[in-house]
């Protein structure tokens, strides 16, 4: 079956968070499972400059004038799969994606005030593509990623042409794309589309509600995800919508690419080692931890963060518990960047704690890599979590999660408690409340576990044994896009 995944990012061109993992690494997982996968991105200039054998597919006019082309060409392929490119199709259209700033935001990380038009010109697109811009490739079906892509399944049902069905996966539901009412006009969509039962959010309109309400199927990123995002804590005003298709909705859990993370292989860091062969974690601590400036210490345990600074994340959490850390002969590094204030506390943690704590503000893709690689926890205490990549690569790089019991950390961390321990299925330290004293007291069992260096050595090669690879979740989509289609074609004989 041919399909057509539409997203704003992709690894390794652009990515902003996990969404660029998983839309880089799921072609390929896709075409071992029997589909024929192109991708639909925005002329973003670090897509643009990583397409090759770039061919003019075609042309057309946007709601509000402006008129778009439409590439053909190969984008590189991830991970081990060389001799497969990614086929993919990429908006010629300057005017809209050649600006400086990341993609949603400008420098000055306001986000941009046309983003309704970059995003309405990805679902036109995907739209324009699935009645037959190309004629040498038409999709039976079509997969958009969260708001950016959520405009899409609305143009594919309102337009004319021959219906195609389409599928939605909201990666985080926080996330919407909401704008202003009198935005609704430029998105050429019927009158009819602005109501309740529609793009209507509480008086403006919302890409993601698009994209739940048009779509004919809804996926999350992980199954627990699935059932929290029906609920008014976790649903973000779309809660009562997605109770209404719970019928429609299910969750798949995100992989990992394991040609990309793995530390029997990885040409980031310092030292390779496996589960059978850990000497080489060793070197990567000592390596890791003078790069950041920390002491260089085996008996100390090495917590860490790579984490976009928001208040999602549960960062206040970590900030809260710095102290507990280093009063009990731990050590902190925090990689990331977003939230002002989050960043100048951790800063200001480094330099209180000078030799214990650190801070690299930023992303940097190898230095992620290295983090994993030397650290002894990894830090994911998230008030939310659609599903999270960090926890499995900790556990697939032999860093225990110290987790919140959400989301996709509930689906992938087993808390090691002492049936857990005694019966070998332990893999990190799991705590349930979003309170600073469970959070604490999560730190305090991550300090004693260390202290027991046998146990550690078990729950953490438990952890490195774990299938985190994108087989079955490759397969679930698979098996999914076939329910689809035959529910598609008895309703449209």
């Amino acid at each position: 079956m041919r399909v057509l995944q539409v997203s704003a990012e992709i690894f390794p061109l652009l990515k902003t968070g996990g969404l660029a993992d998983v839309t880089g690494a799921l072609p390929a997982a896709l075409a071992s499972a029997g589909c024929e996968v192109r991708v639909l991105l925005p002329g973003f200039p670090a897509i643009r400059a990583g397409l090759q054998g770039e061919q003019a597919v075609g042309r057309f006019t946007l709601p509000w004038g402006e008129t778009v082309g439409v590439l053909a060409g190969t984008l590189p392929a991830v991970g081990g799969a060389a001799d497969q490119p990614v086929r993919a199709y990429v908006l010629d259209a300057p005017g809209l994606y050649d600006r400086a700033g990341n993609p949603y935001e400008d420098a000055q990380r306001r986000p941009y005030a046309d983003n309704h038009r970059r995003f309405a010109a990805l679902g036109w697109a995907a739209e324009r593509l699935a009645h037959g811009l190309d004629p040498a490739w038409a999709p039976h079906l079509v997969h958009g990623h969260d708001w950016h892509a959520g405009l899409a399944p609305a143009c594919l049902k309102l337009s004319a042409g021959k219906p195609v069905p389409c599928i939605h996966t909201v990666h985080n539901l926080a996330y919407q794309g909401v704008f202003p009412a009198e935005t609704f006009g430029e998105l050429g969509l019927p009158a009819s589309a602005f109501q309740v039962e529609g793009l209507e959010f509480y008086g403006q309109l919302s890409f993601m509600k698009a994209g739940l309400y048009y779509a004919d199927r809804i996926t999350t990123v992980s199954v627990t995800y699935s059932h929290e995002i029906q609920t008014p804590e976790q649903g973000f005003g779309l809660d009562g919508l997605l109770r209404t298709r719970r019928g429609d909705l299910c969750g798949i859990l995100n992989a990992v690419d394991t040609a990309i993370w793995n530390p029997a292989t990885d040409v980031h860091i310092p030292r390779h080692y496996s589960a059978e062969h850990l000497a080489g974690k060793s070197h990567c601590k000592a390596a890791l931890q003078q790069e950041a400036g920390l002491a260089v210490s085996k008996q100390a345990p090495l917590f860490t963060v790579v984490s976009r600074l928001t208040e999602q994340k549960g960062l206040n959490l970590v900030l809260a518990g710095i102290d507990t850390v280093v009063e009990g002969g731990g050590q902190l590094l925090v990689l990331g960047s977003g939230d002002h204030e989050l960043e100048s506390a951790f800063a200001h943690a480094a330099q209180r704690h000078a030799g214990s704590v650190a801070l690299r503000v930023g992303y940097d893709e190898p230095l992620a890599h290295r983090i994993f690689a030397g650290s002894d926890i990894t830090l994911v205490p998230s008030r939310f979590e659609p599903c999270g990549l960090t926890q499995m690569y900790g556990l697939l790089y032999g860093s225990l999660p110290l987790v919140r019991a959400v989301g996709g950390l509930a689906d992938t961390v087993v808390d090691a408690d002492l049936a857990t321990l005694e019966d070998g299925t332990a893999t990190g330290i799991v705590f349930a409340n979003f309170s600073e004293a469970h959070y604490r007291h999560a730190v305090r069992r991550a300090l004693a576990l260390y202290r027991q260096p046998r146990t550690w050595s078990r729950v953490r090669q438990t952890g490195m044994h774990q299938d985190f690879g994108w087989t079955r979740s490759a397969r679930q989509y698979h098996a999914l896009y076939q329910s689809v289609l035959t529910d598609f074609a008895r309703a449209h004989p």
